[in-house]
């Protein structure tokens, strides 16, 4: 019988397995928490497996905050398969033969893919035109007109290559489709690719190793332990600057009223502040305003006020 231990707000890295979507580890997480809010940040394909952050209780206030983050991933890109997905879910549309693919030309194209640049999202992907979600056009067997997207390739290296499977760490900015990072490295290289396994290895400094799987957190919550693996908000956040309050201007903040500061922050006003009473307690998230700028507005409020009594 599961402990009835009052669950923390923050965050829990779990290590998603493959088989489950993003919402299915949600509605597992909520029912082994005794019900608890969860929500997640940053979803994972069901084939995908490694780091999902789960946001506990208030925390799913603070996901705008982590979407930025950077993420890094173990993936096997398979060259000479397209499939139509561009990852080994999909129907395969052309083989091509591999052995003319050297060692120099995968590093040349592994050295163009580093870096600022731009692309094309997915058809098989939940971004959506028009109010509609390309897999729904896609499934349907349509394709549709789509802008290219800004992305940054921090790091990209190969780990191993097995034949014609390549294993590749790659490091990259919010947004990016692994997937069709592997089906452009394909094409590039003249025979095409797709991606064959995806494990995403951190999400800023959410890493696997702090990762428990639903089992480990089904044992967790049955033994009352759950708490001691679910991450502060503070702590998360921790590289947001901070700003500590007086007991008055903690009150104001907690009810979500501007609060006026010494500092003078001019043009700060786009950079989201942890906002802290005098015994260092994360009350709210806020921003300089852009016009007076000793004045921060509060953004979201992360606690009760019965909660700090």
């Amino acid at each position: 019988m599961a402990h009835r231990t009052t669950v923390a707000d923050g965050v829990l890295v779990v290590h998603k397995e493959g088989g489950w979507t993003s919402h299915d580890v949600v509605a597992k997480v909520r029912g082994l928490l005794g019900g608890a809010k969860v929500g997640h940040a940053g979803t994972l394909d069901p084939a995908a497996t490694g780091v999902l952050p789960l946001l506990i209780g208030k925390a799913t206030r603070i996901a705008e905050y982590l979407v930025g983050w950077d993420k890094e991933y173990h993936a096997v890109l398979r060259l000479g398969e397209t499939t139509d997905t561009q990852d080994a879910t999909g129907t395969v549309l052309e083989r091509v033969d591999t052995t003319g693919v050297s060692e120099t030309a995968l590093q040349d194209v592994v050295a163009r893919f580093r870096g600022a640049q731009k692309q094309l999202p997915p058809m098989y992907s939940a971004v959506k035109v028009a109010g509609r979600a390309l897999y729904k056009s896609a499934r349907a067997g349509q394709t549709v007109e789509r802008s290219e997207r800004d992305i940054v390739i921090h790091a990209l290296d190969v780990l191993a290559v097995n034949g014609r499977d390549i294993t590749l760490r790659v490091v990259c900015s919010k947004g990016t489709y692994i997937r069709t990072l592997c089906a452009d490295m394909g094409q590039a290289l003249g025979v095409g690719g797709h991606l064959l396994s995806l494990e995403r290895r951190r999400v800023g400094d959410l890493t696997i190793e702090q990762a428990s799987t639903v089992e480990q957190v089904a044992a967790q919550a049955a033994i009352g332990t759950v708490n001691q693996h679910i991450r502060s908000m503070d702590s998360v956040l921790d590289a947001l600057p901070s700003v500590t309050l007086s007991a008055a201007q903690a009150s104001r903040v907690l009810h979500g009223s501007p609060v006026e500061v010494d500092a003078d922050r001019a043009g700060a006003a786009a950079s989201p502040v942890r906002l802290k009473d005098e015994r260092g307690r994360l009350l709210a998230i806020g921003r300089y305003d852009s016009q007076r700028s000793q004045q921060i507005k509060v953004d979201k409020v992360l606690v009760d006020t019965e909660s700090l009594n």
